[in-house]
């Protein structure tokens, strides 16, 4: 079995939806996960590039993630749109995000950093 290189994950309430792919492009897995389960499929997978769409749940997964030792990329909603390639569904997302952030030329968001709080100033 080839190596995930890169994970699309379309983030929504309960229920995501993560697309793996191969560096060549190939699927390798399509899986629903729970919010509760998703951190512990991301630890037990190799360290791999992860994008999502840019939202504000998205910098909080995102920072889950990197911990986890994975490269995180967050791309705006508008420049994955073009890759979707069939009818609109949470699975096409996943994997329109994942051909998304493969591209050279793709431009990303920074995951933003956790807020310390109780600093004077």
């Amino acid at each position: 079995m080839e190596e995930v290189s890169i994970i699309g994950l379309d983030l929504a309430k309960n229920v995501f939806q993560a697309h793996g792919a191969a560096a060549d492009g190939t699927v390798i897995f399509r899986r629903k996960l729970s919010r509760a389960h998703l951190l512990n499929f991301m630890a037990a997978q190799a360290p791999c590039v992860v994008a999502m769409e840019a939202c504000a749940s998205a910098h909080h997964w995102g920072r889950a993630i990197v911990d986890l030792g994975h490269e995180v990329r967050l791309i705006p909603p508008a420049y994955v749109k073009p890759f979707v390639k069939r009818q609109k569904n949470d699975m096409a997302d996943a994997e329109a995000i994942a051909e998304a952030a493969s591209r050279p030329t793709m431009r990303f968001v920074a995951v933003l950093a956790r807020l310390i709080r109780g600093l004077s100033g």
